[in-house]
C-alpha cells in the first residue's frame, strides 16, 4: 500500500507547494494533468491551477506507479479508470424497498428496475 507523507491542513495548494510536497517537477505535473483526466486542479480566473487535497493525494499515486511499480502512461491511465470503477462499484444502494404497502408501487416498482439495470451498466 502506498504511504503518503502528512499533506499540510489546507484546502487548496498551488502547483509550487504540490511540486514542493511530492517532489515532482511543475512541467511534469503539468504533463500530467494533460495524460491523467481524473486530475484537473481548479483554475483560478487569473489561470493559477488549484489543487485540492484529493488531486495532492492523486499525484502520490501517479508517481508511486510511474516510478516505484514502473507502470506506462497509458498502464497508469487504465489502473486509475479500474480504481474509480471499483470505487463506484463498492457503493452498492440498499434497494430493497417494501413496495407492496406503499402507493403506486408499480411505479415504484419500475423505477427499480431501471435504477438496476443502469446499475448493471455502470459496472461495465
Amino acid at each position: 500500500m502506498l504511504k503518503v507523507p502528512p499533506i499540510p491542513d489546507k484546502e487548496y495548494f498551488s502547483i509550487g507547494e504540490v511540486s514542493q510536497i511530492t517532489l515532482v517537477p511543475k512541467h511534469t505535473l503539468r504533463y500530467w494533468e494533460n495524460e491523467f483526466k481524473l486530475l484537473r486542479p481548479v483554475r483560478r480566473s487569473s489561470g493559477r491551477r488549484r489543487y485540492s487535497k484529493k488531486e495532492v493525494e492523486m499525484v502520490f499515486k501517479i508517481k508511486d506507479l510511474l516510478y516505484n511499480k514502473r507502470y506506462t502512461i497509458e498502464g497508469v491511465r487504465k489502473y486509475l479508470i479500474g480504481d474509480k470503477r471499483k470505487k463506484l462499484a463498492d457503493v452498492s444502494p440498499n434497494l430493497n424497498l417494501d413496495l407492496e404497502h406503499m402507493p403506486d408501487s408499480k411505479f415504484l416498482r419500475d423505477l427499480k428496475d431501471e435504477l438496476k439495470h443502469i446499475l448493471k451498466l455502470l459496472k461495465k
